[in-house]
């Protein structure tokens, strides 16, 4: 048996920001940001990471015509939690009533949802859970600085999620990896170190915000990521030309190009929604994944390819049939 997706649902805020709105106080333009990026504009929350979570959620249940009481596992995958304590998980849990599941946040950054999916398919093919809600949810917005155009102009809020129950078709393979010596290619600080032990001139201000070598994560995400797409679609004994869609990270448009081009995969085959959301890490694939899926883009039976790279340094791809 393997974990399939049931359901899938997605939440974009109302509010968001063009390329010309931050053009109004950053030194940048519209067409210096879509060149580089392929991002035209980004959705901005005015709640934050749990209530995107919990609405798509809700769309993702619907989607699958699957009850809040079924539900035995919540997995997050997100980096920016309202709360430190409780996970978003759990509060997920409190707002819809799932009163028997087991809660569990992954910090994973933009392979989140990647890693709380592969969870799942641990969870459910072992026995200990048998229908679980996966959600990828940021709040990024929250955690860039607005005035650095190198990293504001990327980032966007929203959430995606999905119902994974057991059947005979699902996930075929698997593959995952990190690399934490390459970490500092894209911190983004904690708290400060605060406490009567230290020394009142050496505590921190450093701002808790995203910080990136823009070069360094480009090389690495065109190199690991179709290393890993290659991997898992090797476990699971699929060629490239037998797979439907490639559900990519939306990170950068010249990334999925680049990418696109080293497998040797149309550009048809690889979805973008880039445009109208920026990066929203661990949200992106599942966002994606929902929009075609609501669309009627997808066909039961055909194989799909999710896979995606982001800070730890993380990747992942799971080969699926859906």
């Amino acid at each position: 048996m393997r974990a399939r997706i049931l359901g899938t649902g997605s939440y974009l805020p109302e509010g968001y920001l063009t390329n010309d709105d931050l053009a109004q106080w950053l030194d940048t333009s519209d067409t210096w940001i879509r060149e580089r990026t392929g991002i035209r504009e980004r959705h901005i929350t005015k709640t934050g990471t749990v209530e995107m979570a919990v609405k798509a959620a809700e769309a993702a249940l619907a989607n699958a015509g699957v009850t809040s009481e079924e539900i035995d596992l919540i997995l997050v995958g997100t980096m920016t939690p309202d709360y430190f304590c409780p996970s978003v998980s759990c509060q997920v849990q409190a707002e819809l009533g799932m009163e028997h599941a087991v809660c569990m946040d992954i910090g994973a950054a933009c392979s989140g949802f990647l890693f709380a999916l592969a969870t799942a398919q641990a969870y459910l093919t072992s026995g200990m859970a048998r229908t679980a809600l996966v959600i990828g949810s940021e709040t990024l917005s929250k955690v860039v600085d607005w005035s650095d155009r190198g990293t504001c102009v990327l980032f966007g809020d929203g959430a995606g999620a999905a119902v994974v129950g057991i059947d005979e078709k699902g996930v075929l393979a698997i593959d995952m990896g990190s690399k934490g010596s390459k970490g500092m290619a894209l911190p983004c600080p904690g708290i400060p170190l605060q406490n009567p032990l230290q020394d009142a001139s050496e505590e921190g201000s450093q701002k808790s915000y995203i910080q990136m070598d823009g070069q360094e994560i480009f090389k690495f995400a065109i190199r690991t990521v179709p290393e890993t797409v290659r991997r898992s679609l090797q476990a699971a004994g699929v060629c490239v030309g037998d797979v439907s869609h490639f559900f990519f990270h939306q990170a950068n448009r010249r990334i999925l190009e680049t990418v696109a081009k080293n497998l040797r995969i149309p550009l048809e085959k690889v979805p973008m929604n880039i445009e109208r959301t920026g990066n929203t890490a661990a949200a992106s694939i599942p966002l994606l994944l929902d929009e075609w899926n609501r669309k009627g883009s997808l066909v039961r039976g055909e194989k799909l390819v999710l896979s995606g790279f982001g800070a730890g340094l993380s990747w992942g791809s799971i080969v699926m049939e859906w």
